[in-house]
C-alpha cells in the first residue's frame, strides 16, 4: 500500500505508522501504538542481554597447602557464582616439588568438590586436566 494511504489509515484509527524493517523493498510497516512498540523492543533487548551472560567462566584458585576452612570459604564463593549461572574453573597451581605429588593435589580438588556438592548439585563440564604446572577442572550447576 502506498505511504500516503497507510498514513491516512493510521490517522483514522488514532494510531501510529511504525516501520518494522527497511531492509526490504518496499519497507515493512504496521499500524499500532508507538509507545507500546518501543516498550516491547526494549523488553526484548533486555531479555537478550541477560541471556548472554550465562556463558561466563569464573576462576577459583586453590593452593597446594590450603586448609579446610579456606576450602569451605572458596566453596561458598563458587556456590554464589554457580547460582548466578556462571561456570567455575577450579585451578590448583603446583610449584617446585609439589609437581611430584599430583595425587595429593587431586585429593585437594576432590575435597573441594565434595564440599561444594554437599551444598548444591554440580556437574563437571570438563574432567580434571593435568597441565604443565597446574590441575584444572570446569564445573557447573545441574
Amino acid at each position: 500500500m502506498p505511504l500516503s494511504q497507510a498514513l491516512k489509515a493510521a490517522r483514522e484509527k488514532s494510531l501510529d505508522l511504525i516501520q518494522i524493517t527497511e531492509k526490504v523493498e518496499p519497507p515493512i510497516c504496521k499500524i499500532g501504538n508507538y509507545g507500546k512498540y518501543l516498550y516491547s523492543v526494549q523488553k526484548k533487548e533486555k531479555k537478550d542481554k541477560s541471556v548472554g551472560k550465562t556463558g561466563e567462566i569464573k576462576g577459583i584458585r586453590l593452593g597446594f597447602n590450603i586448609g579446610i576452612h579456606d576450602l569451605e570459604t572458596r566453596a561458598r564463593k563458587a556456590e554464589e557464582c554457580l547460582k548466578d549461572g556462571s561456570k567455575i574453573k577450579v585451578e590448583l597451581i603446583l610449584r617446585g616439588r609439589e609437581r611430584g605429588l599430583k595425587n595429593f593435589a587431586e585429593q585437594k580438588i576432590q575435597q573441594f568438590l565434595d564440599i561444594l556438592s554437599s551444598k548444591m548439585p554440580i556437574k563437571t563440564e570438563r574432567e580434571l586436566k593435568k597441565e604443565a604446572r597446574s590441575l584444572t577442572i570446569i564445573i557447573s550447576k545441574k
